[in-house]
């Protein structure tokens, strides 16, 4: 199983990794990073071509997002969540999608929980609401939510009963971040809150993510959106984990130079690190065959092995987070000094894998 890094160039690694540190402290990404993303278009690649964007497969857009995240944690975590809100672009009305696309530093953030209301009135609906958090927020040039469609005072329904909630885009300018963000890790991801008050937006502001709405004919936008959310979820998460894999093995050396293990305890970790490698590239391999499978299925109808993508993306997502948690007690203090390479990293992942998508009982 190729490792992450050879998707990327070195000089790219170097200017991620060495502004890292400076990122947290901005808790937003470096402008040295962001540079970078715009100058590799990396938050266009979902974004449809005919509005500029990349449109990228999703088999080759997963594995260059696992090897961000392998850069770094946050920033390949940005880059998935707001290239993810690009994907949306697919199902905009064409009469507004050139325009809110036509932007060299084009970013759009969100999120997917429903805490705001959508009050139908002429021409548009008044949004009111407040959402937890918005990775990227603070360098967005667009804002998206879900909220629940008012008319009057009573909620609409959908076809089976429940109440109607659908997307929405919105200006950053016409959004208020507030700061929100205090977790141990994903420092740099500016994943503030915001809100939106009496907010008059026409209709085709609004949008549904379906296959049956797609306005852009194509196998990227016909794809299941919880399958995408899911598969790039994992390849974070396992991105994350090889980064932290990585580390160990010079850690480790570094301790034996010290002469500070007995020789029976430096080879069990070495050997540990070993087999944790292997299953980690194992469980990787699984991975990739199955999102491949989906979207070469996709390409000719309804994208099929979908359930091995959910599947496999949970047993990924496991398998790092344990990969990680056994190495981790013999790291030493280093593990557990915040301004450390390899605690950034361990906090990252667990911060990261934190999220409901991925971690379902059994999963």
């Amino acid at each position: 199983m190729p490792h992450p890094s050879y998707l990327l160039k070195p000089e790219w690694i170097k200017t991620i990794r060495d502004t890292a540190a400076e990122a947290e402290k901005l808790a937003m990404l470096h402008p040295d990073q962001l540079k970078l993303v715009y100058e590799q278009g990396w938050f266009r690649f979902l974004v449809p071509k005919a509005y500029s964007g990349l449109q990228l497969p999703l088999p080759e857009m997963v594995r260059l997002e696992e090897s961000l995240a392998w850069a770094n944690g946050s920033l390949g975590w940005v880059v998935t969540l707001c290239s993810g809100a690009g994907w949306f672009g697919g199902f905009l009305s064409a009469d507004i999608a050139p325009e809110l696309f036509n932007n060299p530093a084009l970013c759009l953030a969100g999120s997917g929980a429903s805490t705001g209301t959508a009050t139908i009135t002429n021409g548009g609906y008044i949004i009111n609401g407040t959402w937890k958090y918005a990775s990227g927020a603070h360098h967005a040039t667009h804002i998206t939510a879900n909220c629940i469609i008012k008319n009057g005072d009573g909620s609409v329904l959908d076809a089976d009963g429940n109440e109607l909630v659908l997307p929405f885009i919105f200006d950053k300018k016409d959004v208020e971040v507030f700061p929100a963000w205090k977790y141990i890790g994903m420092m740099a991801t500016g994943s503030d809150a915001y809100q939106v008050s009496n907010l008059f937006v026409k209709a085709d502001r609004c949008f549904k993510i379906d296959p049956e709405y797609a306005v852009v004919n194509a196998p990227l936008y016909k794809y299941p959106f919880l399958q995408l959310a899911e598969a790039t979820l994992a390849a974070n998460i396992s991105g994350m984990a090889v980064h932290f894999l990585d580390l160990c093995g010079p850690l480790f050396d570094e301790k034996q130079l010290g002469k500070r293990q007995r020789d029976t305890h430096r080879d069990t970790t070495k050997q540990l690190l070993d087999e944790l490698t292997t299953n980690l590239n194992k469980t990787r391999a699984e991975f990739y065959q199955a999102v491949d499978a989906s979207w070469q299925s996709g390409l000719t109808g309804p994208a099929g092995y979908l359930n091995e993508v959910s599947t496999t993306s949970r047993k990924l997502a496991k398998t790092a987070r344990e990969s990680v948690d056994k190495l981790y007690p013999y790291c030493g203090l280093q593990a557990a000094n915040p301004d450390t390479e390899i605690s950034q990293t361990w906090r990252d992942l667990h911060t990261a894998s934190q999220h409901s998508l991925l971690n379902s009982i059994g999963g």
